[in-house]
């Protein structure tokens, strides 16, 4: 099982898009086990997007990630990364398909609604961002996993 981090970003959460964007993960049969709404602060946002750091778009897409209340979301299921991507669509809603979340929502290229991590790296990276809670000291002083809690026995070593 692979897992991802899933994020709909301000305009999905003003536009009231939450559910219909989450019954299509739900509809692949994908998993979400971790969902809450937040508000990005601009140095998690810039944690977030560091690959694009000193590109011309950089400062704008900071902005609009931290405009408003998102939710954040793991998703566990097979092949979770691309099935979620392909779900997500293009982010020219002009090449996107029809049936995806952008090619039935997206307005334009920057207010893209989603955002999905594009490898197993980055969604592990991504999802300690947005849950830094998931990981926490134990009465040993070492780092556990929550996921190992969702995911099947949390042992202490």
């Amino acid at each position: 099982m692979e897992r991802t981090l899933v994020l709909i970003k301000p305009d999905g959460v003003k536009r009231g898009l939450i559910g219909r964007i989450l019954n299509h993960y739900e509809e692949k049969s994908l998993e979400i086990v971790a969902l809450k709404m937040i508000t990005a602060t601009k140095d998690n946002a810039r944690e977030h997007y560091i690959e694009h750091a000193g590109r011309e778009y950089f400062e704008e897409l900071i902005s609009y990630v931290t405009e408003g209340k998102m939710c954040a979301m793991i998703i566990r299921g097979e092949k979770a990364i691309e099935v979620v991507r392909k779900i997500n669509g293009d982010k020219d809603p002009l090449k996107a398909e029809l049936a995806s979340i952008r090619g039935e929502f997206t307005l334009d290229k920057t207010h893209n609604l989603v955002h999905a991590s594009d490898c197993p790296e980055s969604a592990e990276r991504e999802i300690a961002i947005w849950f830094p809670e998931l990981t926490y000291k134990d009465k040993y002083k070492k780092n556990v996993d929550l996921f190992q809690k969702i995911e099947g026995p949390l042992v202490n070593v």
